[in-house]
């Protein structure tokens, strides 16, 4: 039950995720990922290495954050990069496992634009 909790926390979130374990293999996509990642296969990419969708810059900068998760269970989130285009700022957050050994990463997109609608705006 509880895994079909935080499951339904992913798909329902409006931000894409992108799950990845430690060989950067992408074992889960919510929807909002699967479109804005459409071009590139969607759901398909799912099993995929991620480094395959990066230019050399990127891997680089992708494998130093993976190292420095790895020093220290304290280092979990780093600022990667802010999107004007769509006002969000976008993090790696490091995945651990109750003993605190990183199992894996995610990208998290928050975006900065005021929330458009109503409080409580149920109707």
């Amino acid at each position: 039950m509880l895994n079909q909790l935080f499951k339904s926390i992913l798909e329902q979130d409006t931000a894409p995720v992108v799950i990845c374990n430690l060989d950067h293999t992408i074992i889960y996509m919510n929807p909002v990922a699967a479109i804005r990642y459409g071009k590139r296969g969607g759901y398909e990419l799912v099993g995929r290495n991620l480094l395959e969708c990066h230019n050399a810059n990127s891997i680089e900068l992708i494998n130093k954050v993976l190292e420095w998760f790895k020093k220290d269970k304290s280092n979990n989130r780093v600022f990667t990069f802010h999107n004007a285009k769509e006002n969000k700022d976008v993090y790696m957050i490091a995945l651990r496992d109750d003993e605190g050994n990183l199992i894996g990463y995610y990208e998290k997109h928050e975006y900065r634009n005021p929330e458009t609608m109503g409080m409580y705006d149920i109707k």
